[in-house]
């Protein structure tokens, strides 16, 4: 790749759960913080979500613990809505889906040079007011999703 993600863009780790209630408290316990809020993130399908090229609506129940310079990142898909977090909990179980990274006014570029290297850009896409966010299938050469966005 021409443009590289910086290591300094580093800015989440997500973990899908089965039980999100039960991971929060387990993190919360095991770094000594206060449980973290829990709440649900509706994804609605159209220009501003979409998963494998198609416009999808699914429900995400959310957790994050701020850490020193990222985030843990906690979801637990629900209801019926497909995506890649129902995805990969249906074929890993508990894990980590993905590493965040900022990468700025390059995310277009390094959007394109993945795509180029034979990577699925298309997997998910989330636009938000202010920003979005792009998951890449990276699974089979990195062991782990990636999540470029802008900023975080």
């Amino acid at each position: 790749m021409e443009h590289h993600v910086e290591k300094n863009g580093f800015i989440q780790i997500n973990i899908v759960v089965r039980d999100i209630e039960k991971a929060a408290e387990k993190w919360a316990e095991l770094l000594g913080v206060e449980k973290p809020e829990v709440f649900i993130n509706h994804l609605e399908g159209g220009d501003n979500y979409q998963y494998r090229g198609k416009p999808i609506t699914c429900d995400l129940k959310c957790a994050n613990i701020a850490m020193n310079g990222f985030v843990i990142e906690l979801h637990e898909p629900c209801g019926d809505g497909e995506s890649s977090f129902h995805e990969f909990l249906k074929k890993h179980g508990n894990g980590v889906h993905h590493l965040g990274f900022q990468v700025g006014n390059l995310r277009d570029t390094i959007i394109q040079e993945l795509e180029e290297d034979g990577y699925d850009v298309n997997r998910t896409l989330g636009i938000y007011p202010g920003g979005s966010w792009t998951i890449v299938d990276s699974e089979d050469d990195l062991g782990v999703n990636l999540n470029i966005k802008p900023h975080a």
